[in-house]
Formats: C-alpha cells, structure tokens, sequence
C-alpha cells in the first residue's frame, strides 16, 4: 500500500488555512454586533439589516446584476459561435486564432482597464453602462470559448453526420444535435463569466461612468474609508453566490462529462 508523503499533506493543509482563515475570519466578524470591526461584541444580525436598508449598494446591486446577465449573455453567443468556427474549420492559423481568443484571460486587468479606456474615448462613446457591458464582455468570451470548444473536441461528428443523412440541413442538426450537446458546456461558461463579472474591479474603475456604480467598485471605495461590519456581511454574501456559482458550474460541467461518456 503506498503511503501518502508527509510534506504534500502538510503543504496541503497550510495552503487550505492561508486561502480561506481570511474569508472565514471575514465571514465571523460579519455577525459582530459591535461597530469597531476588530472588538467582538456579541452576535447580531444588525449589520445585515443596515446591508439591506442601504440604497447606495442596492442600486451598485441592481447595476451588477444587470451588467453580468447582459455580458455572460452576449459572451455565450460569441464564445459558442467562435468555438464552433474553430472547432469545425480547417485553415491553418486555427491554433492562432484559438490562442488569441483566451488571451483576454491571460491579459492582466490593469492593462485591459487601460485599453479599454483609451478605445473607448477614441470612439466618443459616453462611459456608463454601455462601456461597462462591452468591456466585460470582451474578458468573459474566453470562460465560453473554452468551456464550448472542450465540448465540442469531445463530440462524435457522426452525430451531426447521422443527421444530414436523414436529411436534417445545418441549422436543424445544429439546434437537434450540436446544441443539445453543447449547451452544458455554454451554462457553465456563462456562470463562470457572470462570477467574474460580479467579482470584477480594476476593469470596472477605467470604463464606469459617474452615475453607475457596480457592487465591487462600491465596496472599494468604502474600504478606502475604513473597513465596517456592513462590508464584512456583503462581502459574505458574495462570496457565498460566487461559491455556489461555481460549484453550479463545475456540476453542470461533470454531467455534461458524464452524458458524453455515456453516449
């Protein structure tokens, strides 16, 4: 029987406590009742109840919500069709074209933040909710493209061929077979995309406008006053629907595995 060495368990163990003591120490705190975030004073659920009395971050909610539902959206339909373009094409800059696709990803924020600030002003375009849903856009395509092309390298094509056979066109063996099949991989890359829609900061303070705030940027710029208990329960609660988001996703992602190995 091989044993398991010592020191992988123990790096283990140290990385688990460095990652998360913080978050958990965050979550705690959330439910103190004082309002001097480093004096424990009892547990209380006051600060949740100011979390959802203050309109400020309502609204930085709503503006949220809305710009990751519009970009995750928007990334699905272009990451899927460009998956599908490189996955079924054959010229030869293929590899290239899949490279450059996933390099948003790769790109740190800042940069993107900038680029996006100086094509935007070139273009006149007002900075609001609408620069907001491009940029974001433009970062989360790759979460789809790879997600969909994953899925799609793993597909039989004698799936869609059978199809054509029986004499389905393109568009029909597309929406009977390919979608079906797919569309696992698309869900998944949409969530992922609107977690990192929602968890996003730098790009968010280049291209926001005066009068839209997102959530993110709202708690950054309270954290720069001081940080309170009303912060520590929001942050909880995103860091709990980014949990859960996340864990969605990768369940979509194994029963989408489990259905392809089935068939």
């Amino acid at each position: 029987m091989k044993r398991k060495p010592v020191f992988s368990t123990v790096y283990l163990i140290v990385g688990v406590i460095l990652m998360y003591l913080p978050i958990v120490i965050v979550m705690i705190y959330s439910f103190n009742e004082s309002k001097i975030s480093s004096v424990w004073d009892g547990l209380s659920l006051k600060w949740y109840r100011e979390l959802f009395r203050d309109r400020v971050f309502g609204d930085a909610l709503v503006n949220s919500l809305v710009l990751g539902g519009l970009s995750s959206l928007a990334a699905a339909v272009i990451g899927t069709l460009g998956a599908i373009g490189t996955a079924r094409s054959s010229f030869r800059g293929k590899g290239v074209m899949a490279y450059i696709a996933t390099l948003p990803m790769l790109t740190p924020e800042i940069i993107l933040g900038m680029i996006f600030l100086t094509f935007f002003s070139l273009l006149g375009l007002p900075f609001g909710m609408t620069t907001l849903v491009l940029s974001h856009t433009a970062f989360c395509i790759p979460y789809v493209f790879m997600q969909v092309r994953a899925r799609l390298s793993g597909m039989d094509p004698s799936y869609e061929e059978a199809a054509r056979d029986l004499g389905a066109g393109r568009i029909r063996s597309f929406f009977d077979i390919t979608l079906p099949l797919i569309l696992p991989g698309i869900v998944s890359g949409m969530l992922l995309s609107f977690a990192m829609s929602m968890d996003d900061v730098i790009i968010s303070v280049f291209v926001t406008g005066v009068s839209v705030n997102t959530l993110p940027v709202v708690i950054y710029t309270q954290l720069k006053t001081g940080v309170t208990p009303k912060v520590n329960a929001l942050c909880t609660l995103m860091f709990l629907a980014t949990l859960i988001i996340v864990l969605l996703s990768a369940f979509l992602g194994r029963i989408g595995n489990s259905k392809k190995k089935s068939d």
